[in-house]
């Protein structure tokens, strides 16, 4: 993959990222409801920047607003996922309306990105 596409490095850290975070997540889960938005917290601040950095390096090809949007997204939910955590009776249900958009968003970004890949 070229540098003006998108970085491995970055695709490499956000893998690593992810597996950290599954890991991170079973861990959490077996210790209560509110570590699980703690490390999802965690892995949003993380994980957002890092998709807004490589959809602003590969926005010469065109279909790169899902991607924004997600990171952003990650970027902003954060801070809802650590303040729900501190909550008197934390509720994993803050994760629905963050899990969502993603579920929009990438697949509208592989779209894209299959269709560029072929030329049209």
């Amino acid at each position: 993959m070229s540098r003006s596409t998108g970085s491995p490095t970055l695709l490499h850290v956000n893998v690593a990222v992810g597996s950290v975070t599954a890991v991170g997540l079973a861990v959490a889960s077996a210790s209560g409801v509110p570590a699980v938005p703690r490390v999802w917290g965690a892995w949003a601040v993380v994980a957002g920047p890092v998709q807004l950095i490589v959809a602003i390096r590969r926005r010469k090809t065109g279909g790169q607003w899902p991607v924004v949007l997600s990171g952003g997204i990650s970027v902003l939910a954060c801070g809802s996922f650590i303040v729900s955590a501190r909550a008197d009776d934390p509720a994993l249900s803050i994760a629905i309306g963050y899990a969502i958009p993603g579920e929009i968003f990438f697949p509208l970004s592989a779209l894209r990105l299959g269709r560029t890949a072929k030329g049209g």
